[in-house]
């Protein structure tokens, strides 16, 4: 090839290279989904159950992580700053610790917290449920919570999307039906147990017992490793009562729930609260419990 026909040729890529660099910039690039914020993973189920996939759904407490104790990375800030709406649950530790910050960094951003107006569950000082003192966080454990969650997050995604109302409204009648069904479900596998008592290494079952008239012992005291009496009280409690199990979350160490197993010549069964296909988590614990 000549010089000609290389300079020529070089002139035509650099054409076609700048006609591709033109075209991503313009109308051929799809257009960005707005993005929504949530918290925990069973709440990118409640949006996606009512919007499909009209939006980015970002979970802020990825899975795998403490929602106690997750730290927010550097790099979750970018879909923050884009973000319409935050989804909070109202009284997870990560929101308490880090929601001022992610308010700061996005001040146009509409903040929803899920936890108003529900009967929430405080906990009374000295008792043996592990809650502490505070507002117990696990609010979407219960169905007839959720039913009032959903409702929630149908207003904001009609705010963003008003021309969609018909279409969302829809889909949120569809997940009240799933909810009604899931908590039929669950009430049905639970019949027979109404009572029992259940040891949960952490207090994650706090609104699920309530509404399934279990009883909930917890390891942890106020989101703390247990005193030796507490953990005796609770040894001598197990054996009286012919408890073998205790349940754990995933995110949790299972060193200390082992030892306590041994303790009462019982097992440990995992459980993930956290679980984003939250209906089939929910019918899978109380089988749990059911049978355990």
């Amino acid at each position: 090839m000549n010089l000609k026909n290389q300079e020529m040729h070089k002139t035509i890529v650099f054409i076609l290279a700048a006609l591709m660099v033109w075209s991503c910039g313009t109308g051929n690039r799809p257009q960005e989904k707005p993005v929504v914020l949530v918290s925990i993973l069973p709440q990118k189920y409640f949006v996606e159950k009512i919007a499909g996939e009209d939006f980015t759904v970002s979970v802020l407490i990825p899975h795998g992580a403490n929602p106690t104790t997750y730290t927010l990375l550097p790099a979750q800030m970018a879909e923050i700053s884009k973000a319409e709406v935050w989804f909070r649950m109202g009284h997870v530790g990560f929101e308490l610790s880090w929601g001022n910050r992610i308010t700061e960094a996005n001040p146009a951003m509409s903040v929803a917290d899920l936890s108003e107006g529900l009967d929430l569950v405080q906990a009374a000082p000295g008792n043996r449920s592990g809650r502490g003192t505070g507002t117990d966080p696990h609010t979407w454990m219960s169905p007839t919570n959720v039913r009032q969650m959903a409702g929630r997050i149908l207003e904001e995604l009609v705010r963003i999307h008003p021309r969609k109302k018909e279409v969302y409204t829809a889909r949120y009648q569809e997940f009240l039906e799933e909810i009604s069904r899931t908590d039929a479900a669950v009430r049905e596998i639970l019949k027979a147990s109404q009572g029992k008592k259940v040891i949960t290494f952490h207090p994650s079952l706090t609104y699920f017992a309530r509404d399934y008239g279990l009883v909930q012992l917890s390891v942890e005291e106020g989101g703390k490793e247990p005193t030796p009496a507490h953990m005796a009280w609770l040894a001598e409690t197990a054996q009286n009562e012919g408890i073998r199990v205790i349940y754990i979350q995933s995110e949790f160490d299972m060193e200390l729930a082992a030892v306590f197993a041994r303790e009462i010549d019982g097992k440990v069964i995992q459980i993930w609260p956290l679980n984003p296909a939250w209906s089939e988590n929910l019918v899978s614990i109380a089988r749990q419990i059911s049978e355990n």
